[in-house]
């Protein structure tokens, strides 16, 4: 699992757009496969290779990370989800749902105890904790996605390997629906640099291949840590003095985080964000989580991007 991603998802709480000549992605249904169920297998292969196969759809799943939580309400499963993390909080049915760890460490023990016949992990997991799992009989699946086609291509296999592939395509086109129409809504507009904080001590970015500098594309902006190293990197204050975002956005994650704590920092009066009053704390949880509420992440980001279209 990537160490930038975790960071970012506990750290935001969760765990915790599109350019004028940009045009909305296009969902991928995974190779067709016999979906008959009870006669032939349901079967998926996850984002690290590894081939889920059942009969019929599994009658207990544990999710292991908020996004993968909401995809399985989302597309219908969620009431076969007997345990998830303690920052599950999405839908409101999932807060009765039994607690079995967080991003620092899961119980393994009560896990096996629930007998799940799916585990859903974000990233691959452990490797220790993969091998105790499937010694008991329990399949795993890890997805990763980075991006809004990548999303889309989890929802359906999640959606397919629970048997509710139809509802998880019904979501995929409302969501590229919408993705549609916040594109037509930005059209024409003039880009904005873009700075988006991970985190602050240090300072950290969403770089290249994550699926916030994706929104920050498709939102008609230009993110100025584009070209930094990995998709959540350190970021020098003296690199962001000189690169100077005219929109600087962040998550609240922290009470003591606010636009005027930003703007006290040493050094960052020389920045135009600072100087303009462009500084958006956007929902932590919506924007940490590739899951689908990642159009509403798309929508706040071109609101703080070009507040205009709402005049």
């Amino acid at each position: 699992m990537k160490k930038g991603i975790l960071i970012l998802l506990a750290m935001m709480l969760a765990v915790g757009l599109l350019s004028g000549c940009s045009s909305p992605s296009t969902p991928e249904t995974p190779e067709e496969q016999s979906e008959e169920v009870g006669d032939a297998v349901l079967s998926i292969e996850d984002d690290f290779g590894n081939t889920i196969n059942f009969g019929n759809p599994p009658e207990k799943i544990i999710s292991l990370a908020p996004s993968n939580t909401e995809i399985l309400f989302a597309v219908g499963a969620g009431d076969k989800v007997v345990g998830v993390t303690s920052y599950d909080d999405y839908p409101e049915e999932v807060l009765d749902i039994e607690k079995i760890g967080d991003f620092n460490g899961i119980n393994l023990e009560r896990i096996i105890e629930l007998e799940p016949d799916l585990v859903i992990n974000y990233g691959d997991g452990v490797t220790e904790e993969n091998e105790r799992l499937l010694e008991a009989g329990i399949q795993i699946a890890g997805f990763e996605p980075e991006s809004l086609q990548e999303v889309y291509d989890t929802i359906i296999k999640v959606g397919k390997i629970t048997g509710h592939e139809d509802e998880a395509k019904e979501l995929v086109e409302e969501m590229t629906s919408q993705e549609a129409e916040l594109a037509e809504k930005i059209e024409g507009l003039d880009k904005k640099t873009v700075f988006y904080e991970i985190w602050h001590e240090p300072l950290m970015a969403a770089g290249p291949g994550s699926f916030v500098d994706e929104l920050i594309n498709r939102a008609g902006g230009e993110n100025v840590a584009a070209d930094a190293d990995g998709e959540y990197p350190q970021f020098d204050l003296e690199q962001l003095i000189e690169r100077n975002p005219q929109v600087y956005i962040t998550a609240n994650d922290l009470p003591e985080k606010t636009a005027d704590s930003i703007k006290e920092r040493p050094g960052y009066s020389e920045i135009d964000a600072i100087k303009n009053d462009r500084v958006y704390l956007l929902d932590g949880n919506i924007m940490s989580r590739p899951g689908p509420r990642i159009i509403d992440a798309l929508k706040l980001i071109i609101e703080a991007i070009h507040p205009e279209i709402n005049n």
